[in-house]
C-alpha cells in the first residue's frame, strides 16, 4: 500500500509569487497566479476557487438508490447524478447535505454516514466534495429554487454500475460516490477520516 506523506519534499513545491483575480462570479472566483517551478523557472498556474461541496448517496428502504436528471448547460446534455450542492459559507457540512437533499428530493434521512471526499478538478479547481449516504429516508415535499428543473429516478447499485460501464452515467462526482458506497455497503471500505480536505 502507498504511503502519502503530508510533508511534501521541496523538489516537488510551486512557490506562489503574484496572483490576480480574473474574473469573480456569483460564487466562483477565476485567479491567475505566477509561481516559481521547482526547476527554478517561472510559470503560470490559472484556477477557479471553488467553495465546495456536498454529494448524498440516498438509499431507499428497498436498497435503491435515489438519482436526479438534470440539464447541464455547459456541455448542453442531460446528466445522471445524485443529489449534491455547494456548500454555502460557514455552513456544517452535514447542515449541507442534510439541506440538499430536501431542497432537490423532498426526502430527510435519520441516518446519515460521512463516507470520504474527492478533489474532481485538481488541475484547475480547489474543489473538495464530500461523500454522505444517506438511509432511513423520510418522503416529503422538495423545496427547489424556482427555476431549478430536475426528474428524479430510483435504481439498484447493479444498474447504476452497468450505466457507468455503458457511458450512459458519466458525472465523475457521482461515479466516485458509488464506488465508496458499493464498498462501503459490502462491508470492503470503512468510511474515509472525517472532512478532511
Amino acid at each position: 500500500m502507498i504511503k502519502f506523506d503530508k510533508d511534501i519534499p521541496d523538489e516537488l513545491i510551486e512557490t506562489c509569487i503574484s496572483s490576480e483575480d480574473i474574473l469573480q462570479g456569483n460564487w466562483i472566483l477565476a485567479k491567475r497566479d505566477q509561481v516559481r517551478l521547482p526547476s527554478g523557472n517561472l510559470g503560470q498556474r490559472e484556477f477557479l476557487v471553488h467553495p465546495g461541496a456536498v454529494i448524498i448517496i440516498p438509499v431507499l428502504d428497498d436498497g435503491k438508490i435515489l438519482f436526479e436528471r438534470q440539464f447541464r448547460y455547459p456541455l448542453n446534455r442531460i446528466f445522471i447524478e445524485l443529489p449534491a450542492g455547494k456548500i454555502d459559507p460557514g455552513e456544517d457540512l452535514l447542515l449541507t447535505g442534510q439541506r440538499e437533499l430536501l431542497e432537490e428530493t423532498g426526502f430527510e434521512a435519520t441516518d446519515w454516514v460521512y463516507l470520504g471526499l474527492q478533489h474532481p478538478c485538481i488541475g484547475y479547481s480547489t474543489e473538495v466534495i464530500h461523500i454522505f449516504l444517506a438511509r432511513g429516508l423520510i418522503s416529503g415535499t422538495p423545496s427547489r429554487d424556482e427555476d431549478e428543473a430536475l426528474q428524479l429516478f430510483a435504481m439498484s447499485m447493479e444498474e447504476a454500475l452497468s450505466m457507468i460501464q455503458s457511458g450512459e452515467l458519466t458525472d465523475g462526482k457521482t461515479i466516485v460516490s458509488l464506488m465508496w458506497a458499493e464498498k462501503f455497503l459490502n462491508g470492503t471500505w470503512q468510511p474515509g477520516p472525517a472532512f478532511n480536505s
